[in-house]
């Protein structure tokens, strides 16, 4: 089923029947993602009395209650109440759900202290020319190891300030990546992409959302797409989420 979409005063139309969907599920049937050193997420059935919400076990329902952290075990997405003291939710602040964006591949980069990083340069020559809202970064080398990665006391990549510092001057509202945050593991708290991609030293943009913990088989190839972020609705700085993609067709 093919619809069109105006975006910037141009015509674009996307088949709506060829989902591309670039989220990590929680399954506690294999081994889970994982990050920020707490527990694997839960699913269980309820247990009331003599009563347990299973099927299985001679209920007429399953009922399970789930127990787990967006930031660490799922895709998810956030606004800057996640950074900040006052409460800001990802519920209320997101608001439309369609955006223009642009997947890319990028092998971060090597630094001398071992740190592995994404920087403005290499972010500008990607997307520079481009009018998007929308930035998806899949990080290389891209294997389905990230779906259940252990991510914890790994110093996993990250984005540079000066990256996140240019998406935000670029006027890119949604950050999607492939990786546990934006920032370094253990940075003393100081979270400088985050912070610059946010503009927590001036006028908040509040309507701005970083995803993190996404999966871009390479079977999708870098270019425009139109992405659905999908979230349930929490009121928290966090929601698990389910960015879709939508290739573009040419007449």
């Amino acid at each position: 089923m093919k619809t069109t979409i105006e975006y910037l005063k141009k015509k674009y139309t996307i088949d709506l029947s060829q989902p591309l969907d670039i989220s990590i599920p929680i399954d506690v049937s294999k081994q889970c993602l994982n990050a920020w050193y707490i527990d694997d997420p839960k699913i269980s059935p309820v247990a009331l009395g003599n009563w347990t919400g299973s099927i299985e076990k001679g209920a007429d329902v399953n009922f399970n209650n789930i127990a787990f952290n967006p930031h660490a075990h799922v895709t998810h997405t956030e606004c800057v109440g996640h950074i900040t003291k006052e409460f800001y939710s990802i519920n209320k602040n997101l608001n439309t759900y369609f955006f223009l964006a642009e997947v890319v591949s990028i092998t971060p980069k090597e630094m001398p202290n071992g740190d592995f990083v994404i920087n403005r340069k290499v972010l500008k020559s990607l997307i520079d020319e481009k009018e998007v809202e929308a930035i998806i970064i899949r990080t290389l080398p891209n294997t389905d190891k990230k779906k259940t990665y252990r991510y914890s006391n790994t110093n996993p990549p990250y984005l540079l300030q000066e990256a996140a510092e240019y998406l935000k001057e670029k006027g890119i509202k949604h950050l999607l990546i492939d990786l546990p945050s934006v920032d370094k593991e253990k940075d003393d708290g100081k979270l400088l992409s985050h912070n610059s991609f946010w503009n927590t030293e001036g006028v908040i943009r509040l309507n701005a959302t970083i995803t993190e913990f996404i999966y871009v088989p390479n079977n999708i190839k870098d270019g425009s797409y139109f992405v659905n972020l999908m979230i349930a609705p929490f009121e928290n700085d966090a929601s698990p989420s389910k960015p879709i993609l939508y290739k573009i067709h040419t007449p």
